[in-house]
């Protein structure tokens, strides 16, 4: 079964209304590598979309829909959708992008307007696609957060039915998936991990239970119902579990539970212990980039045996750490870090931008501008985006390590430690702090909390209480939103 809320489909349901879909498509002119947006809140029909959109021989692109009307027209408009499935809620945002698309609405929260296709009459008004495409397997064209500039589309080499298999064949295991499992998806279809792994699961026909949003308790309440034994995690999902009271955590029967998976963003140290403190070594990490696919893993035994890593490359992918000359790093030292996949991972280009594809690229090796480290044993630290690093007074730091240190106060549920101008120094630390509820905490607690931990040319000079935060549902940070107002106003002083 496909569940969300109070709709429920059995598999070969989806698959027939997929078919539908597909039909319909077709019958206006989609097909054969055309792109169709999924405008949609995690539901049923965004998977039964994802799947009748390939039948259709066209490109699934999920949309951000927390974007304003200027965010989503330019992922319409860029990506050149022929069509878009919208929730509802969500119409007046691309109509107001001014981008002209045919628009198909799916029943929301918000009224249905009366001059727009219903998805539900669209679909009825369709018979079953007799001669469905086998080329393309609903992967579709996601778009990258977008922390470092405008997002990019990632258009990934054809995918045939017998490579996907090999993929969720290489993967099954260590994510825990396979056929009769029940798998629960608490993050976003919108970003990579979750919709491939949805996608994936689908595929296996496997259990699986979308949350429409996370929330903590709601969280394990269906973890205990539908027995779920797998579940794919971001690490601030972590956190708001740890939040809980411990009587309402202990409430809930978490046994089912065989894997736990994790990625997307950095996770705390203290974090990750508690976590396998409480649900026992089932919790698993992988790195890797939307573009590469996972690259490293890392099962709980091997973060305790190495506590802080992300893991160890595995089938057959390669990790290369990059000086500034472009040489290959000794052991132990900081730099960028390189991915190579395993060789069945397709490659990938960014829509209407190869120029950015091989700009990223080093001796056949990309880089997602992430900055780290590896062991003798070969396991992958990361230690900042390569962006992030401020160098101060030509002192090379990584906020990545403060906000490490921050981490460990109680008082603070999240931070973001970046560089500001500096007259002096080119570059100083500021640190914007989220104090939690019912905590007090003053600018010199935080400073003194670092400085006790660290060395003082890692101590933020500038100590900023900010509870709004803006953080991806991936868990991922825009720091550049908030340090980017800094270096705006230097530039107006000029």
């Amino acid at each position: 079964m496909i569940r969300c809320g109070r709709v429920e489909r059995s598999h070969a349901e989806l698959q027939e209304r997929a078919a539908r879909i597909s039909a319909g498509l077709k019958a206006i002119g989609i097909g054969g590598g055309d792109n169709v947006a999924i405008i949609l809140a995690n539901s049923v029909e965004f998977m039964e979309l994802s799947a009748g959109i390939a039948l259709a021989g066209a490109n699934p692109v999920p949309v951000n829909w927390h974007g304003k009307s200027d965010e989503i027209g330019y992922l319409l408009d860029n990506s050149g959708s022929r069509a878009a499935f919208v929730h509802s809620d969500f119409l007046a945002a691309v109509r107001g992008s001014g981008v002209q698309v045919p628009v198909i609405v799916v029943r929301g929260n918000a009224p249905l307007p009366g001059d727009v296709p219903e998805y539900e009459t669209w679909l009825g008004g369709h018979e079953p696609d007799a001669d469905p495409s086998t080329a393309s397997v609903g992967l579709g064209m996601i778009y990258t957060s977008g922390t470092t500039g405008k997002p990019k589309g990632i258009v990934r080499d054809t995918v045939s039915p017998e490579v996907m298999m090999q993929i969720a064949l290489s993967t099954m295991q260590r994510m825990g998936m396979g056929p009769g499992i029940a798998t629960l998806v608490p993050a976003p279809l919108y970003h990579t991990a979750p919709n491939t792994m949805a996608v994936i699961a689908m595929k296996l026909g496997m259990d699986i239970t979308l949350l429409d949003r996370f929330d903590a308790e709601v969280f394990l309440a269906a973890v205990e119902r539908h027995r779920i034994q797998q579940v794919q995690m971001v690490p601030t999902m972590f956190t708001r579990l740890l939040r809980l009271p411990a009587e309402v955590r202990d409430r809930y029967d978490l046994s089912s539970l065989q894997t736990v998976v994790h990625s997307a963003a950095p996770c705390p140290q203290h974090v990750k212990r508690q976590m396998i403190d409480w649900l026992g070594p089932i919790v698993t990490e992988y790195y890797g980039g939307s573009e590469t696919g996972p690259i490293v893993w890392c099962t709980s035994e091997e973060w305790l045996a190495h506590p802080g890593t992300v893991g160890a490359p595995a089938d057959g992918a390669r990790v290369r750490i990059v000086t500034a000359d472009d040489e290959e790093a000794p052991v132990g030292e900081v730099g960028v870090v390189y991915l190579r996949p395993a060789d069945y991972w397709p490659g990938f280009t960014y829509h209407g931008d190869d120029k950015k594809r091989r700009e990223m690229e080093l001796d056949g090796f990309v880089t997602v501008g992430d900055m780290g480290r590896v062991d003798a044993d070969g396991y992958l630290y990361l230690t900042d985006r390569a962006n992030d690093m401020v160098i101060s007074g030509g002192v090379n730091i990584y906020p990545a390590e403060i906000e490490a240190v921050l981490y460990q106060m109680p008082e603070v549920r999240d931070c973001a430690v970046f560089g500001i101008p500096d007259e002096e120094y080119g570059e100083s630390l500021a640190a914007h702090v989220e104090v939690g509820e019912g905590y007090v905490l003053a600018e010199e607690d935080v400073r003194s909390f670092v400085r006790e931990r660290l060395a003082g040319f890692k101590v933020p000079k500038l100590v900023v209480f900010d509870d709004d935060l803006p953080r991806e549902d991936s868990g991922k940070l825009f720091k550049r939103r908030i340090r980017d107002r800094y270096w705006k106003e230097a530039d107006s002083r000029i």
